[in-house]
């Protein structure tokens, strides 16, 4: 698929993976890319998402937009994880539907994988086992996104709706709040606070045990226009998005305090939730296609907290 003449819709432009679509198909020469904010467009109201989409008319679909968030905030507000991501999935599936448009990028989440799952995790073991209690509405509102996308494929007999499942995404423009951001954007924040406080030690939630996977936004994107050019269909089953590496919570935080430059002591509070203990995806379908990622983890960190310094701190 030429991507340079289509009308590309990036739902979400503003967040962490959509700033990074925008970015990268613009520099891969995309022209016709649309970017509506909350107040242009809100996704969460099916009415306007119709209407945009009989204005605009978009060819291809990245729906990068969703309600997401740590642990806490994932613990404390669990339905507006399920109702608020099911209704952005549900209306923009409807409204590419009936404008038949040509793709859909729909994003799943690793934490969509049962909690206890075979290392590294392949897309057909999605279902096999319980879920993570902490993350349980989020994981089931993507599930139910990338089912109903599948659905759309297999009753209109078509392959619209592209599937696939990043693991755990971080870069320029991420969330650093600690309420409500994810493992790496917060440790950022919390080492940056304590570092300017001239703090002698961070607390962090549990052992720092438990093993994760992180990928560039860069990367994401990277691999969506991979996919995209490819004419890639997922009929029945997603893509996994990984880096191929994982590493310890522990291990992340002692290289983020090294990056951001604080050397104080890092206080582990095992009585707070570590979560599931590992979370690494196969990611071989993708890599035997001819893609790979570009940015290793500590290049990214250090991106990723110039980019915090000049807009977040």
């Amino acid at each position: 698929m030429d991507l340079t003449s289509r009308n590309i819709l990036v739902a979400g432009a503003s967040g962490l993976i959509g700033r990074a679509v925008v970015k990268c198909f613009g520099e891969a020469g995309c022209k016709g890319v649309l970017t509506p904010s909350h107040s242009e467009l809100d996704l969460e109201d099916a009415s306007q998402v119709t209407a945009f989409f009989q204005r605009h008319k978009p060819d291809v679909v990245v729906l990068a937009a969703g309600k997401v968030g740590g642990i806490l905030e994932n613990k404390s507000k669990p339905v507006e994880f399920l109702t608020r991501n099911l209704a952005i999935q549900m209306n923009v599936c409807a409204a590419a539907d009936l404008m038949r448009t040509s793709r859909v990028v729909l994003f799943g989440s690793s934490c969509m994988y049962p909690k206890e799952c075979p290392q590294p995790m392949r897309e057909d073991m999605l279902g096999a086992g319980k879920l993570e209690p902490t993350s349980l509405s989020y994981a089931t509102a993507k599930i139910a996104g990338l089912q109903l996308g599948f659905s759309y494929n297999q009753q209109r007999n078509i392959d619209r709706f592209l599937c696939v499942i990043p693991n755990s995404a971080y870069g320029p423009g991420d969330n650093f709040d600690p309420q409500s951001g994810h493992v790496l954007s917060s440790l950022i924040h919390k080492f940056h606070v304590a570092k300017l406080a001239a703090a002698d030690h961070v607390a962090l939630w549990g052992t720092g045990a438990p093993r994760r996977e992180f990928v560039f936004s860069a990367d994401i994107a990277d691999a969506l226009l991979f996919l995209l050019n490819q004419e890639v269909t997922t009929q029945h089953m997603p893509i996994n998005i990984g880096s191929g590496h994982d590493i310890s919570i522990a291990d992340l935080a002692t290289q983020i305090a090294a990056v951001v430059g604080f050397d104080g002591k890092i206080v582990w509070q095992t009585d707070k939730p570590d979560g599931t203990l590992r979370k690494l995806l196969d990611s071989e379908r993708l890599l035997s296609m001819g893609w790979k990622p570009k940015t290793d983890l500590q290049a990214g960190l250090e991106d990723t907290y110039r980019w915090y310094l000049a807009n977040a701190a």
